[in-house]
């Protein structure tokens, strides 16, 4: 039944990409040039689970699905890989790295079953060609404060992290300082990238998913900003800057209230 489910799908690309009869625009897409929309359709997926939007999630995967098949369309016609290969692949990966479901291996909680997948992991990535870091694979396209988050956790698997919060506390007051003293903008941008680093780093400490808090501040952010242009009106941008400070206050007094 699955299979006849997906075939429609992979029929309509194979159209679109047939050179004398598809789609001009799809026919000359590639890799790359479709790779933006990829990521792009991630991001709306999890914008209607945060929306908790269904309707709007179901829309979302069938364009996250159709960016799998695009790719396994245009690698099949280059002869590397089919859609067929692609869920092979993840079917032998899932099992691989669920030994306590498909194999003899025992995991008592969800704790346990992590920490078997980041060591499963961690032996396939050694087992590659050009793995030969333990920061290795990955992937450069992800958003900056989640690569940052990921490679401090490679990095603290090895035993090269603070023992604690305090030191990654310390190392931020450090960095702040040090972009204070930066005399040039080449120096404040390397400092700059230390300081954020070293945020991600106090973020991974307390168990905080550092991308997930920068989305959540910015939204309050908007928010309290939206409700100060509502009380302010017209008038909001030719008021001092200590107006606004004042009416930033009575946002936040405001919606801390409603919630």
């Amino acid at each position: 039944m699955h299979s006849d489910v997906i075939k429609p799908l992979l029929d309509i690309m194979i159209r679109l990409r047939n050179p004398e009869t598809g789609c001009p625009w799809d026919v000359v897409q590639d890799f790359s040039s479709i790779a933006p929309y990829t990521i792009e359709e991630a991001y709306e997926v999890a914008d209607a689970i945060d929306r908790n939007d269904m309707h709007d999630l179901k829309e979302e995967l069938g364009d996250l699905l159709l960016q799998t098949v695009f790719h396994s369309q245009i690698a099949q016609e280059a002869g590397h890989f089919n859609f067929g290969d692609v869920v092979t692949a993840i079917c032998d990966k899932m099992i691989r790295r669920h030994p306590h479901v498909f194999g003899d291996n025992n995991a008592i909680d969800s704790d346990a079953v992590k920490t078997n997948w980041e060591d499963i992991k961690s032996s396939e990535r050694r087992s590659k060609e050009n793995q030969d870091s333990a920061l290795s694979g990955v992937a450069k396209a992800l958003p900056a404060l989640l690569r940052a988050q990921k490679i401090q956790k490679r990095a603290a698997r090895t035993g090269f992290d603070w023992p604690d919060v305090c030191g990654a506390n310390d190392k931020l007051i450090e960095e702040i300082k040090e972009l204070s003293e930066a005399n040039n903008t080449s120096k404040r941008f390397e400092e700059m990238g230390d300081l954020l680093f070293a945020a991600v780093n106090i973020a991974r400490h307390y168990g905080i998913d550092a991308e997930a808090a920068l989305k959540a501040g910015t939204l309050k952010f908007e928010s309290r900003f939206h409700q100060m242009e509502i009380s302010a009106g017209d008038a909001f941008e030719s008021l001092s800057l200590r107006q606004k400070e004042d009416l930033w206050l009575h946002a936040k007094k405001s919606l801390a209230t409603l919630s």
